[in-house]
């Protein structure tokens, strides 16, 4: 039984490396006792950018150099008979240097815990997930990098409104013949605390996910979903800052002597009362690879007028996969946010082009290599953004097991 489970994992991880995964499958093994797996993902970088900006004088003096090492540990546990726990924890990263638990959530595909065989046909098709963990809020957070997890990331970097949101949540899948709905709530809340705060109205968080995914022959797979976040009280949201790990891109547009921001190079619009939709199409025909982004983000900034603003965000990536093993591949990724803070402020643009390429020179170790260029525009940025960019070359070394 040991080596059902060691060769099930193997799987799940050699398949991360050439192809792409979303949700997990259903656990469709035999559980005979509890099973703990570990594992681990060691990342680094390489970094030589240059910036500017028109507006503040000087810049920090950014060198070329290595950045800090990022880690993580990770447990799968096999509790009961389809029941599964994941862990993660970041033990170092650009904005925790100390150990920082992540999230752990159960994944239950049987119920067999209340009786052997209860509501057994119908669990075939659903699944649920609680905890407090990343929730599963569009198609990109599962090709971002996680820290040092960036297997799954062609490229260094993640997108610039970068949709991660770890609360307290609960999750109903179903799932038949390619076809997947979701529905989930949480709290709202990246920092849980039972104190309110006065004059807040906090609210829970109501979100879901409509789609479909099929290899439709062997050499075409074709995936196209759609999602929605929805929280309406007047505390802010966590869905484009709940990432506690940091950027990719150190330092850049970061004023000489001025306080460091480990997450240069995002943006989060910060919204209160946040509505966010975001639409993924996902295509896979022999080595060619399409994945994109369309999504939507309104809300209000707070404050006595308390107005409305919104950000569109485009992104589109285009890979080749090649060899043996298709353990080459090589490709570019075009990004866009544009709009405005309140529906009376000036329009900000923000434009990101990734071009590079990558060796898994195992199923488990990558080397990637990258030009990025970033740039921001429109009357509506101030400070280091009013005309500022950076661009360069990152170099990126990842193991996970």
């Amino acid at each position: 039984m040991k080596k059902i489970v060691v060769f099930l994992c193997s799987i799940l991880i050699t398949s991360s490396a050439f192809a792409q995964q979303f949700e997990a499958p259903k656990n469709s093994f035999t559980f005979e006792r509890l099973k703990v797996n570990v594992g681990g993902d060691f990342a680094l970088q390489f970094q030589a950018l240059d910036h500017s900006t028109v507006s503040v004088d000087p810049l920090v003096d950014l060198g070329k150099n290595f950045n800090l090492p990022s880690a993580n540990l990770n447990l799968d546990v096999f509790l009961a008979d389809g029941i599964k726990l994941h862990m993660r924890t970041y033990l170092s990263s650009r904005h925790h240097n100390e150990a920082w638990v992540k999230g752990g959530h159960l994944t239950i595909d049987k119920l067999d815990f209340i009786h052997p065989g209860f509501l057994e046909e119908l669990m075939k098709v659903i699944t649920i997930r609680v905890g407090l963990d990343e929730i599963n809020y569009g198609d990109a957070h599962f090709r971002r990098t996680d820290n040092a997890h960036a297997l799954n990331n062609p490229f260094v970097g993640n997108y610039i409104m970068d949709a991660l949101a770890t609360e307290a949540f609960g999750e109903l899948y179903f799932r038949q013949n390619g076809f997947i709905a979701m529905i989930g709530l949480t709290n709202g809340h990246m920092n849980q605390t039972v104190v309110k705060t006065d004059g807040v109205d906090d609210k829970i968080s109501l979100y879901g996910k409509l789609g479909f995914d099929r290899q439709i022959q062997d050499e075409l797979r074709l995936r196209l979903t759609g999602s929605f976040y929805s929280n309406q009280g007047d505390s802010k949201k966590n869905l484009y800052g709940g990432d506690r790990a940091g950027a990719r891109y150190f330092n850049v547009l970061q004023p000489a002597g001025g306080s460091a921001n480990d997450f240069s190079g995002r943006f989060n619009p910060d919204f209160r009362k946040l509505t966010a939709i975001q639409f993924n199409p996902f295509i896979q025909y022999k080595g060619a690879e399409l994945f994109g982004v369309y999504e939507i983000a309104s809300g209000s900034s707070g404050g006595s007028d308390d107005l409305k603003g919104s950000y569109s965000q485009i992104g589109i990536e285009l890979l080749y996969r090649f060899g043996k093993e298709d353990q080459f591949y090589f490709g570019g990724r075009y990004n866009n946010v544009s709009g405005k803070q309140t529906e009376n402020a000036e329009e900000r643009h923000i434009d990101r082009i990734n071009i590079g390429g990558g060796w898994f020179m195992t199923k488990n170790i990558v080397t990637k290599v990258e030009y990025v260029q970033q740039k921001y525009s429109g009357k509506g940025w101030t400070g280091v953004f009013d005309e500022g960019k950076f661009n360069g070359v990152m170099v990126e070394a990842a193991i996970s097991f």
